[in-house]
């Protein structure tokens, strides 16, 4: 009996060990990456183009044989629209997951929750929002480790006001979301408009979560703005732009980058066409001129976004597309190295993304111009025009 025993934990001990190998190796064979994503919840039009963008991609660095040999081991987590979740999601992907790099943050304030555990923990960090705040906060505190692929409202706020101004447009009503994105976008209007003959003759907000705003807007139509800013993201800028409309408010609607996709035509439905606003080119790459130098890149991304899910990508699937082939060059020349990652991608430079042209430095973790955006135009049969 006893040396039954023995012989049952020495095949025990063996098999642990086997085992322990196995992860071991496993792990040295495998550059683990997180995400943190709002597939589900009320920013779910971005999200999900976001994710559909980053599955898309792992699969296909893996089946060309990985980075260096090692495949990809993406650790997606759904972080429902809520700044906890994303916080949650966060410190799982640090503390037990130890990745080597987290993509992610859907929305501006999930990605604003997420940087101080980042920071603290020195992993190198994409943020999928707009709020210049992510990249360059107002308050001067350290974004060492962060870094961003939208364009921020640092230089879409410029690009409205631009249009606002060439089509004579100097008394608007601002209608912004009550949240990060809002009151970052707010803040840039308000320094900025000024400069460009432009005032707001009256300035409200609404909830993320609005379902119905003609209260609101009843206020605003006595003040008879020659045109109306709604600043915030699909779907609840769907509601505002429907219930504009529903008033028999004719005047031109000029919205923000975060309406860059189809749910928000197909929320808003026929209110949504004369609908102007600042995006990337992708809404538009077929418009382009072949000289353009982002037109190609656009079209591979679409052409296999649409092979792979059958759908039209959006901007914000585009922000994806640019953080994890920056992610990956960085990748590549550092090695794994947390802290070589980081410095690689400060290092980007003259890269032809989804987004526009990547010239990064250690000031500007963005690296992205005015000419990463155009004025783009909902026609009268929900397609996407150049509005210039």
């Amino acid at each position: 009996m006893k040396k039954w025993l023995m012989g049952l934990m020495v095949v025990l001990v063996a098999f642990g060990m086997s085992a322990c190998s196995e992860k071991s190796a496993s792990s040295e064979d495998t550059i683990k990456i997180g995400a943190v994503i709002d597939s589900s919840g009320g920013s779910a039009p971005l999200g999900k183009g976001e994710e559909e963008t980053l599955k898309m991609l792992v699969e296909q660095v893996n089946e060309e044989g990985g980075i260096g040999g090692k495949k990809i081991k993406l650790i997606s987590i759904d972080s429902k629209s809520d700044q906890n979740e994303a916080v949650l999601a966060t410190k799982k992907l640090i503390d037990q997951e130890k990745v080597q790099a987290i993509i992610g943050g859907t929305i501006s304030g999930n990605s604003l929750a997420m940087i101080p555990l980042i920071e603290k923990a020195g992993v190198p960090y994409i943020s999928l929002a707009a709020s210049k705040q992510v990249n360059n906060p107002d308050d001067g505190s350290s974004r060492k480790w962060t870094f961003k692929t939208a364009q921020g409202d640092d230089i879409v706020i410029p690009k409205l006001l631009e249009y606002l101004k060439s089509q004579d447009l100097t008394n608007v009503a601002w209608l912004g979301v009550a949240n990060s994105y809002g009151t970052s976008g707010h803040e840039e209007f308000e320094k900025l408009a000024p400069e460009y003959g432009i005032q707001a003759i009256v300035e409200e907000e609404f909830e993320a979560t609005v379902n119905d705003a003609k209260a609101m807007l009843t206020k605003v139509k006595k003040e008879n703005p020659q045109a109306i800013i709604v600043w915030g993201t699909a779907k609840e800028s769907a509601v505002i732009t429907k219930n504009i409309r529903e008033l028999g408010m004719e005047m031109p609607i000029i919205e923000s980058h975060g309406i860059g996709s189809k749910d928000f035509i197909e929320l808003a439905g026929d209110a949504a066409n004369g609908v102007i606003f600042p995006a990337g080119k992708l809404l538009v790459v077929d418009e382009l001129a072949e000289s353009d130098k982002q037109k190609s890149t656009l079209l591979k991304y679409k052409a296999a976004f649409e092979k792979t899910y059958n759908k039209e990508p959006s901007t914000f699937g585009g922000h994806t597309w640019d953080a994890f082939h920056i992610l990956k060059i960085a990748l590549e020349k550092s090695k794994g190295d947390k802290a070589k990652i980081r410095d690689e991608l400060e290092k980007t430079q003259s890269f032809i993304g989804i987004s526009g042209e990547f010239n990064m430095t250690s000031d500007d973790h963005n690296g992205l111009g005015p000419d990463s955006l155009i004025m783009v135009k909902i026609d009268d049969d929900g397609k996407w025009s150049i509005g210039e």
